[in-house]
C-alpha cells in the first residue's frame, strides 16, 4: 500500500514539474508619464493666437444715447465703462473704433451712412480710441448692418485670424436690412468673424431679437445691460478680463 501511495505522488509531482515550462512569467510593464511632443508647439500657437487678436469696437452715438440712466447720460456711461477696460487689454491685442449715428445728416442716405473708423486697428492705442469717444458727440441714427458692413469689408482688411467686433448699441437698426438677416448670410462664406452685442438700455424685443440673432449666428455672446454696473460687465465680459466691478465708474481727469 504504501509503496502505491508513493508511486501516485511521484507521479504527481512529475507531472507538476512539467507543467512548469508552460507557464507565462507576468510581463514587466514600465509605465512612464506621456508628454505629448508638441506642447511646445501648442503653447506658441496660443500665444500667436493671442498675439493676431484683434477687435473692433463698434459704439453707438445715436440721439438716444443721450437719454440718462441713473441720473447719467448712457453715452457717458459707454465712455467711463470703455475708459476703465481699454488700458487692460493687453498691448499684444490689436484694437480700433468705430463710430456711429455721430452726424445727425439731413437726408435718409447721410444719416444711414454716418459711420466711421475713427480709430484703425493698432496695438496699445487705447488712448487714442478714448481721446475719439469724449470727442464724439450723440446726434444720429443707427446704422448698424452697414457699420457692420464696413467693419468686415473694410475695417479687417490684411488681417489674418479671427475678427471679433464688439457692438454697443442702445436700439435696433432703423436704417439698412436686419443685421441678423446680414449675418446669416455672412456666415454661408466666412468662418472668421464674431460679433458680441451689449445690447443697453434696450426693451424693444423685436430689436432684443434681431441683436441676439447677430451674436448667436456668429457664435457671439448677446449681452443685456440695464445699468452701468451691467454695462462694465459685459465689456469686461467681452473682452475677457476677469473683474468684480464694484461701485461707480469715475470719469478721467484727462480724457
Amino acid at each position: 500500500m504504501k509503496n502505491k501511495v508513493l508511486t501516485v505522488f511521484l507521479l504527481s509531482a512529475l507531472g507538476f514539474l512539467t507543467i512548469i515550462p508552460f507557464v507565462k512569467s507576468e510581463p514587466n510593464y514600465s509605465y512612464k508619464i506621456y508628454t505629448p511632443q508638441n506642447i511646445t508647439d501648442v503653447s506658441k500657437s496660443v500665444a500667436k493666437a493671442q498675439k493676431d487678436a484683434q477687435i473692433i469696437f463698434i459704439v453707438d452715438f445715436s440721439n438716444s444715447m443721450n437719454d440718462t440712466i441713473q441720473g447719467m447720460t448712457k453715452v457717458d456711461m459707454a465712455r467711463n465703462t470703455l475708459a476703465e477696460i481699454l488700458p487692460k487689454i493687453p498691448p499684444d491685442v490689436k484694437i480700433g473704433l468705430r463710430v456711429y449715428g455721430h452726424k445727425a445728416g439731413f437726408t435718409y442716405l447721410q444719416g444711414c451712412q454716418a459711420s466711421n473708423l475713427t480709430v484703425p486697428l493698432g496695438y496699445n492705442n487705447y488712448q487714442s480710441i478714448l481721446g475719439s469717444l469724449y470727442a464724439t458727440n450723440a446726434t444720429g441714427w443707427t446704422p448698424i448692418t452697414y457699420s457692420l458692413k464696413q467693419a468686415v469689408n473694410k475695417d479687417f482688411i490684411g488681417t489674418t485670424g479671427k475678427k471679433h467686433i464688439i457692438l454697443l448699441t442702445d436700439g435696433g437698426e432703423n436704417c439698412d436690412e436686419s443685421p441678423c438677416t446680414y449675418v446669416i448670410e455672412l456666415m454661408k462664406t466666412r468662418d472668421d468673424i464674431v460679433i458680441d452685442v451689449i445690447a443697453f438700455d434696450i426693451h424693444d424685443i423685436e430689436a432684443n431679437n434681431q441683436l441676439r440673432c447677430t451674436a448667436l449666428m456668429t457664435s457671439g455672446k448677446f449681452l443685456p445691460a440695464n445699468s452701468q454696473q451691467d454695462l462694465a460687465k459685459s465689456l469686461f465680459e467681452t473682452v475677457g478680463i476677469a473683474k468684480d466691478v464694484k461701485g461707480n465708474i469715475k470719469l478721467p481727469s484727462n480724457p
